[in-house]
């Protein structure tokens, strides 16, 4: 039989990808947010969930890119590693075989 998408071999990959997703999601809502809340940070009470989500990624980013990059603009950088991230997770989960594949969509190469 198939893999399918609901075989439990398969809750590593979406455990991780969906993690990803939201740290990813969550740095690009922190940048658009940020134009909205300018100078009233202290007091939106969803600006402060966006920064407790995020802040664990976007410090260890900010400390590695170089500083000719606007601190404005650190939550967008965050998400782009974020993003290559979830690809090379994938790719590397893909290798091991513990990504779902939906039957027919890639036929055997002898068939």
């Amino acid at each position: 039989m198939n893999s399918s998408f609901l075989e439990w071999i398969h809750v590593p990959f979406w455990i991780v990808n969906y993690g990803l997703a939201i740290v990813f999601w969550t740095c690009l809502g922190r940048f658009i947010l940020f134009i909205f809340v300018a100078g009233r940070h202290e007091e939106n009470y969803i600006w402060r969930a966006f920064l407790a989500l995020t802040n664990w990624w976007v410090r260890p980013v900010a400390y590695a890119t170089p500083r000719l990059i606007a601190p404005f603009y650190i939550p967008l950088v965050a998400a782009f590693w974020i993003y290559a991230l979830r690809i090379a997770l994938f790719l590397l989960l893909r290798g091991w075989g513990l990504t779902p594949t939906v039957p027919g969509l890639f036929p055997p190469a002898g068939g």
